[in-house]
């Protein structure tokens, strides 16, 4: 028989209350730090699904913080393409609102001078930064979008500015003649009874015959045909009075005018008209005459105010810009690449190959990305900014008698153009591509916040715990333990001596 002494006991209940004691240390760091464990490979084999949520999670707040940055990002772009829009309606109004023509000592009128200002506006807006990031710049965030307005208008020392390129590009249209015929030949017919008019070259200059329609009687109308494109009217008998003939003709801009002279025994005739003559000879010379006037009148106007619109188009809208090869420029028959050297680029950003929009994107989602990306030569906005800036640079002179005509033909023009051309870009449409990727964005952020609680709560299954619950398990294991020690005390006491009867005397 063996006896069990209070020594090997008492051992017994130590190695018990160490182990209480170390779960209660352990249970008291679970209920400070909220956690099962300190590292992972206390999580036993649930270390790699927790390390697996945790990867995702991280991966998804990822995704959420390029939600919130990019969202900032197209808030402020939309504000801003609104802002753009809102100053090309105002430079409508202010066409449509304009008092009698009256020009400065720089050759323009009051709403010339506000559509510098509102230009200069366009630009600033066009260059906004959202952080150091440039918005309009295409991929090359870091360098500014557009150039300045003073540099864009006057140039940079051998760099041409808009103004040059408009004047450079007016010579070319209206042409050598004095006046001008808009790179028409008119010859005299010298006895003939045939009137013909051509275009002087081939050429993207001056006016260009798009068509004749006519009601004179006896007469034979051919063309426009051959090369450069040419118009011959031949009056085999003398109209009657009321007929009339309409030449149609395209300016430089793609808008077209249309001349129609009819015939009266009226001499001296009346606008647009040609007197009948005593032969057919007769009256070919006087239509030659009304038709040179005409196209005269409206080489001095309505030419002017196109020109300057196609110029301020192959500035703008063109990449790289377009100038009048010359000198000289009044007899230029086409168009060549502007260069750094000798041309301001308006637009600074980046211009490769890529939409505009897919220039910047971002990944919001673990399978969603969005495309938001733009660029200041966009064709709305260069279109925009092509009107403003033709109104803001063209000059006139206060004793040319066809300023005034020439100057409603242009601000109609940029009124109209201002309205977006049916089938083109609008501002509207890049706000549109926005708002979907905003739109899009939305959706992820509600997916990712979804998404998050979710791994959150597996997590927490897994690394948190019940803190209520370990509450319960430290009071347990505290009065187990104070119990435990209570008695190992009473034990480490006891010796044989106790447990003997003691002797009689």
């Amino acid at each position: 028989m063996s006896i069990t002494g209070p020594g090997s006991i008492t051992a017994v209940n130590l190695l018990a209350q160490n182990n209480m004691s170390t779960q209660l240390n352990t249970l008291s760091e679970q209920l400070g730090t909220g956690e099962a464990a300190t590292t992972y490979s206390g999580l036993g084999s649930q270390a790699g699904l927790a390390l697996q949520l945790g990867a995702q999670l991280a991966d998804i707040n990822g995704y959420s913080s390029t939600a919130s940055t990019v969202g900032t990002t197209l808030s402020i772009a939309q504000s801003v393409l609104g802002q753009v829009g809102t100053v090309g309606s105002t430079v409508q109004q202010s066409i449509s609102q304009q008092g009698a023509f009256s020009l400065d000592n720089t050759g323009q009128t009051a709403t010339q001078e506000s559509a510098a200002s509102y230009l200069d506006q366009i630009l600033s807006l066009l260059n906004t930064q959202v952080g150091s990031n440039y918005l309009f710049s295409g991929s090359a965030v870091d360098q500014p979008s557009v150039a300045s307005t003073n540099e864009i208008l006057n140039g940079n020392g051998a760099q041409a500015g808009l103004t040059q390129v408009i004047a450079d590009r007016l010579q070319a249209d209206q042409g050598a003649d004095v006046p001008p015929l808009g790179r028409l030949v008119i010859p005299a017919t010298a006895g003939s009874s045939i009137v013909s008019v051509s275009e002087d070259a081939v050429s993207p200059f001056g006016f260009k015959l798009a068509g004749v329609n006519s009601s004179l009687t006896g007469a034979t109308v051919t063309g426009p045909s051959g090369t450069p494109s040419s118009i011959s009217v031949d009056l085999g008998s003398n109209p009657n009075p009321g007929d009339s003939i309409a030449f149609n003709l395209t300016l430089p801009d793609g808008s077209s005018q249309t001349i129609t002279l009819q015939a009266t025994t009226a001499s001296p005739p009346g606008a647009n008209q040609f007197t009948i003559g005593a032969t057919a000879a007769d009256t070919a010379t006087n239509l030659q005459t009304a038709l040179t006037t005409a196209v005269g009148n409206l080489a001095q106007t309505a030419l002017p105010a196109a020109s300057a619109i196609a110029a301020a188009n192959n500035f703008f809208s063109s990449d790289p810009p377009q100038l009048v090869d010359g000198p000289p420029y009044d007899t230029a028959t086409s168009l060549v690449n502007g260069t750094a050297a000798n041309t301001v680029f308006w637009y600074t950003g980046e211009n490769g190959s890529t939409p505009a929009l897919q220039t910047a994107t971002a990944q919001v989602g673990p399978s969603m990305s969005i495309a938001y990306g733009m660029r200041a030569n966009e064709p709305a906005i260069s279109s925009l900014v092509a009107n403003v800036a033709a109104l803001a640079a063209t000059t006139y002179s206060a004793s040319d008698p066809n300023a005034q005509a020439s100057y409603q033909a242009l601000c109609q023009s940029v009124a109209a153009n201002l309205s977006g051309q049916s089938g083109t870009q609008t501002v509207s449409d890049i706000e549109a591509d926005l708002a979907n990727a905003q739109t899009t964005m939305k959706n992820a952020t509600t997916t990712n916040t979804q998404t998050q609680t979710t791994l959150q709560d597996m997590l927490q299954g897994i690394e948190g715990v019940n803190q209520n619950q370990i509450g319960e398990q430290i009071l347990t294991l505290q009065n187990n333990l104070s119990a435990s020690m209570s008695v190992t005390a009473r034990l480490a006491q006891l010796s044989l001596v106790n447990y003997l009867a003691p002797s009689s005397g």
